[in-house]
């Protein structure tokens, strides 16, 4: 998948499908699965460090794990979040930033807000880096949020988001995540631009969708959004694994002679 193709989808109408991946071996899983766009999230902050929010994610986290899901794939368009406090700052330290993640094998890089963000979007641009824009709910501001919740359900906001959505094409960006806002603001966002919308939380009428893949498999639980729709439920196969290892251990079932050298 290279960007061109990736693109291309907006005019033919097939759905593009976006999973986020961590490490190298779901990076293979997900790949295996026929999904071709895979984001290195920046989402691995909770899911992966335990942290309550991204905020805590460096340069150097999201360069390691973009290098372990770039190993491990082959043909994937892979892009990768650019961490809190890693563009904000000038121009010059985003593109010098996207470019590491470019190095460590990122084909695009994602930024989120509108705003004075869309100066540094069109800077990275302008270098020959591909952008993938971030608006709505944007897990980079949750504290300015006060949580996180839907956005753009005034008809200002509305606006804005539509606004925001028109800058950052302008910019070059490639392509935009809109997150937890309204689907009728997504639709029309949608249809007024000409690079494709990926989905999170924003209805059915974006270009294609992206879902974390810890909740896409039913591995975390703390706390479930209201667009995530669990595919499996491995938590619970694992704990009954774990718990049926450690009871074969204790009860002297396992390793039995199938399972020794002779």
């Amino acid at each position: 998948m290279t960007i061109p193709e990736f693109q291309a989808h907006k005019q033919t109408g097939k759905k593009l499908v976006v999973v986020t991946a961590y490490d190298a071996l779901f990076a293979k899983i997900v790949e295996q699965a026929g999904i071709e766009v895979i984001l290195v999230g920046d989402s691995l902050g909770v899911l992966v460090q335990g942290e309550k929010n991204t905020l805590s994610v460096t340069m150097r986290d999201m360069r390691y794990h973009t290098r372990l899901v770039a190993k491990a794939t082959e043909g994937a368009l892979i892009i990768a979040d650019m961490p809190f406090l890693s563009y904000q700052a000038s121009n010059e330290e985003a593109i010098r930033n996207a470019g590491r993640l470019l190095r460590a094998g990122a084909t695009a890089v994602k930024m989120e807000g509108g705003g004075p963000i869309v100066e540094r979007v069109q800077a990275v641009t302008q270098m020959g880096i591909p952008v993938m824009g971030h608006l709505g709910m944007t897990p980079q501001s949750v504290n300015q949020f006060g949580g996180y919740k839907v956005q753009g359900k005034s008809p200002h906001q509305a606006e804005t988001l539509l606004a925001e959505a028109k800058a950052l094409e302008q910019t070059g960006a490639c392509s935009l995540v809109l997150e937890a806002i309204p689907l009728d603001v997504a639709r029309t966002i949608t249809q007024t631009v000409a690079i494709p919308t990926i989905g999170i939380g924003a209805g059915p009428h974006c270009d294609g969708q992206v879902l974390v893949l810890y909740d896409l498999l039913g591995l975390f639980d703390e706390f479930v959004p209201k667009f995530v729709k669990p595919y499996a439920h491995l938590k619970t196969d694992a704990l009954q694994a774990l718990r049926q290892y450690k009871e074969d251990v204790e009860g002297l079932a396992f390793p039995s002679d199938k399972e020794s050298y002779h």
